[in-house]
């Protein structure tokens, strides 16, 4: 995932503004890490460089 994709993303639960937290980044690129909503605190994981957005009753 790129940073510059913050600039677009939003909660998908209530379209609050999310926060990113890096575990692991390569040159602009973020393998892995979260995004959490600072209104519902719902959090995403990213992992090999792709957000996983989908609502938590619908993750594996």
């Amino acid at each position: 995932m790129k940073r510059d994709l913050m600039d677009i993303l939003c909660c998908p639960m209530c379209k609050g503004d999310l926060k990113l937290t890096v575990v692991d980044e390569k040159e602009e690129e973020i393998i892995t890490g979260s995004l959490k909503c600072e209104k519902c605190s719902e959090v995403y994981p990213i992992e090999d460089g792709i957000p996983n957005m989908l609502p938590p009753d619908l993750r594996e």
